[in-house]
């Protein structure tokens, strides 16, 4: 059921079958006055008929009061009074009936079948009747009149109720349609409403795990580089002053390159603010507002410049200087990406690195980076540590988020991302990411 249906259903307060008291009390009324002009009429039924008097007046009482089911049963009320038009009553009951039936979702041939009943039925009494009149001298117009008395009559008392009742019923059907149509277009913004809703919060979802995977990488490099450096610096300080005095030079740059960072990532939350604000006041055009608001943090994304592969050797450099022994190999005609493609290889490598220094402190550490025609290829493996005690020597915690974090990137560009353990004991990490 629709839910027009429902509301129609739960609005019947009426009595049996009337969905209104209003509705009722007007059926009510009309049987009563339809009751009282048959039972008048059936007084001169009766004289004619020769039955008793009050014979004809019950008779025309319960004929009228059929009226009051019109809009059960429509089509009874027409036959009972094409029945009873002979004895020239229920005239009101006929003209109320055909509209009601017309008005009614019944087909079209038995409206017309019923209304030709009652047209043919009218006119041959209304011609018996004026041919008696005018025989006994009641009228003495010409015979033309006969004719044209029973024609203008039945049409007069057919046509005009048939016409209102098929108006009538084609404007309620049109308005129920255009209510029903309202009531699904209601429905419908209400889906699309929920959908955007759960879009938006997709959305914000998503931005989530980048920016947690942004802020993931710069820490735990930077920071990891810093507690290497602030390690070396605590062993050498008494015995190296001037190497003391260089690392803690490096300590500083590698913070200020974090700060500098995760200034840019907090001025791309800055800038998406008010729109995530609007999205949540107006949720029913959320999808637009989402829109708006990838479409700014993507641009503002785009305006910070985040690391490109040209910087990969001073990456690696900084690794060096924290004392890993690393090699870099690139294969293949070194060329330019798409930005987000180099970010995520940049990415990459400085995790995997991140992890030598975490797990593997001292181990030889090698990188691969292949350009492949249609890909970027790119690969970190390191030896086993030469001590089992170097893994923890620095004392760097971590999270389990690094490898997932790697993935996810890898894998949302359309790449395949590959990690476990060597057989010699290392560890090796591998990514290949379409260049298309």
């Amino acid at each position: 059921m629709t839910t027009t249906g429902e509301e129609h259903a739960r609005g019947r307060t009426g009595p049996w079958w009337w969905a209104r008291w209003r509705s009722a009390v007007l059926d009510g009324s009309l049987a009563l006055v339809s009751a009282v002009e048959c039972g008048a009429e059936g007084i001169p039924f009766a004289r004619d008929a020769g039955v008793p008097l009050s014979a004809g007046i019950v008779f025309g009482l319960i004929a009228g009061s059929v009226l009051l089911v019109r809009r059960k049963w429509p089509i009874a009320v027409v036959l009972v009074a094409i029945a009873i038009t002979p004895a020239q009553m229920g005239f009101l009951m006929g003209i109320v009936g055909l509209y009601t039936l017309a008005a009614c979702e019944l087909p079209r041939r038995v409206i017309a079948a019923l209304a030709g009943m009652s047209l043919l039925g009218t006119m041959i009494v209304t011609f018996v009747r004026v041919r008696q009149d005018m025989a006994r001298g009641d009228l003495t117009l010409g015979d033309w009149f006969v004719p044209f008395a029973a024609v203008t009559t039945s049409l007069g008392l057919t046509a005009p109720p048939v016409l209102l009742g098929l108006y009538v019923g084609a404007r309620r059907r049109l308005m129920e349609s255009l209510r029903e149509r309202a009531d699904s277009l209601e429905r419908e913004l209400q889906l699309l409403a929920e959908r955007a809703e759960e879009r938006a919060e997709w959305a914000r979802g998503e931005e989530r795990t980048r920016i947690a995977r942004e802020m993931h990488d710069v820490v735990a490099h930077r920071v990891s580089l810093m507690v290497v450096h602030a390690a070396a610096l605590q062993a050498v300080a008494r015995k190296d002053p001037e190497k003391a005095v260089r690392n803690a030079s490096l300590v500083g740059d590698m913070g200020r390159q974090a700060l500098t960072e995760l200034r840019e990532m907090l001025g791309v939350l800055r800038a998406g603010g008010d729109e995530g604000r609007r999205v949540a006041v107006v949720p029913s055009v959320a999808v637009g507002e989402a829109a708006v608001v990838v479409a700014r943090l993507v641009e503002a994304e785009g305006a910070a410049e985040g690391p490109c592969l040209s910087e990969l050797e001073e990456l690696i450099g900084q690794s060096a200087a924290a004392g890993m022994v690393v090699e870099l190999s690139v294969e293949g005609e070194v060329r330019s990406y798409a930005a987000e493609l180099e970010q995520t290889a940049y990415r990459v490598v400085q995790e995997a690195l991140t992890n030598v220094h975490k797990h593997a402190a001292g181990a030889k550490t090698r990188v691969r980076l292949a350009h492949r025609v249609a890909e970027l290829a790119m690969q970190v493996e390191n030896e086993p540590p030469p001590e089992a005690a170097s893994a923890s020597a620095a004392g760097l915690p971590s999270g389990g988020n690094g490898l997932v974090g790697m993935r996810e990137r890898v894998v949302g560009l359309g790449g395949v991302f590959v990690s476990g353990p060597t057989e010699a004991g290392g560890f090796r990490v591998s990514a290949v990411i379409p260049a298309v």
